[in-house]
């Protein structure tokens, strides 16, 4: 055979083999990329399914339970498990979470996420400040509880506290007028004449360092902050995503999309059920309807937003129902404690033990809750300031811009 025609055979068959190697390729390259989006499809369905029964769980709460203590615990277990299963998708998805525009959305969802790490310290500021009422509580308990007999000493121990317990547990903006009030019913239907003067100056002095007092507790946060300028910073420019990122982002924007609205409700309920500084509950939450979890979420905003307006709530330093119910003992012991006389009838005796007993209650609820949420609002810090770290290293830190 000629050399020509033996170099023309090579070069035939090491083209032909060339093509095939090229087509048999594409063609795995195809079953890859067509086994990648079954999987992105698979775990974004998993994680809108999960989001939507977490949520459907929390708002199938009834009145008792709706912003109590057990509530709020599993409305931040919602979202710590909503975002490590966020995180885990992102990190499954590293090459697609490169490619804009979804290197975009997931960095404006760090970019917001970092937003809310104040209103977490705020929140722990908040639970710190419900500790100092629950020890004036724990006051009126040792005062009225577990005695055989209840005299007038006991009752003023209690009537202090419970004033001290009013004056913290009100609005800055009410703070004036609740000293006044609380000047005015110190005496709780005692009559003094005698050196009245000097025992109102102390009464007072005594009502403005307590004041003072609740007021110099350590905050997080400055004192310019708030809270609700901090949650409309956070909603600022969300919306849900257009048909054709969508695509360009293999459904990813869905994802995105859906935690950015999980974080947002779950700061603004926090600060709804919290004291916080500056709160505001004034946020434009606009779902589409036809997402499976905004039915559930969309529930609960508009009866968070109900309770809030209601009359004994309108003024309230937290939605919380612990709150609630310890701002309604208190007063009802208050007004008793203004109307007993010595020695107590054997029937107010009776209807004192009764609010005791439900104040005790609130306390035990406090006890067993605090502690546990203010580690879960810990852990929700944690977890924001680690998933913003790994998603900027895996960004590249291009879109590291902190304010």
């Amino acid at each position: 055979m000629p050399a020509t025609d033996y170099q023309g055979s090579s070069a035939a068959f090491s083209f032909g083999r060339s093509i095939m190697s090229l087509r048999r390729d594409q063609v795995v390259q195809s079953m890859e990329a067509t086994h990648e989006a079954t999987s992105l499809e698979l775990e974004l369905e998993g994680f809108q399914r999960q989001v939507t029964d977490r949520f459907a769980s929390l708002s199938s709460a009834g009145a008792e339970d709706l912003l109590s203590l057990p509530w709020v615990r599993k409305l931040l277990d919602a979202f710590l498990c909503s975002q490590e299963e966020f995180r885990v998708i992102l990190f499954n998805h590293r090459a697609l979470v490169l490619r804009p525009p979804t290197d975009r959305l997931v960095s404006e969802y760090l970019e917001r996420s970092v937003k809310a790490l104040d209103v977490c310290n705020a929140v722990r500021d908040g639970i710190e400040q419900i500790r100092q009422w629950q020890k004036l509580m724990e006051i009126v308990l040792c005062a009225l509880d577990g005695h055989k007999t209840l005299g007038e000493g006991q009752f003023r121990r209690a009537k202090k506290a419970l004033i001290d317990l009013a004056i913290a547990m009100l609005d800055e903006k009410d703070s004036s007028a609740a000293a006044i009030a609380a000047h005015r019913n110190r005496s709780f239907g005692r009559s003094n004449n005698n050196g009245s003067s000097t025992s109102r100056d102390h009464q007072h002095h005594h009502q403005q360092r307590s004041l003072g007092h609740f007021r110099s507790l350590s905050w997080s946060v400055s004192r310019s902050w708030s809270a609700a300028r901090q949650l409309q910073a956070i909603s600022n420019n969300l919306t849900a995503p257009k048909a054709n990122e969508l695509i360009a982002t293999n459904g990813l924007a869905a994802a995105v999309f859906t935690m950015n609205s999980v974080l947002l409700f779950v700061m603004w309920a926090l600060v709804a059920a919290l004291p916080c500084q500056d709160r505001g509950l004034q946020v434009h939450f606009s779902v589409p309807r036809q997402l499976g979890w905004a039915g559930p979420v969309l529930s609960l905003y508009e009866r968070i937003l109900e309770e809030s307006k209601r009359r004994d709530r309108r003024n309230a330093c937290g939605l919380l129902r612990e709150i609630h119910l310890m701002d309604r003992c208190s007063r009802v012991l208050n007004e008793l404690a203004d109307s007993v006389q010595f020695p107590l009838a054997e029937e107010r005796e009776g209807e004192v033990r009764q609010r005791v007993e439900e104040l005790s209650g609130v306390c035990q609820a406090l006890k067993e809750g605090l502690d546990p949420l203010e580690r879960q609002v810990r852990d929700v810090f944690h977890r924001i300031v680690r998933s913003r770290t790994e998603g900027l290293d895996s960004l590249g830190g291009r879109y590291n811009n902190p304010e």
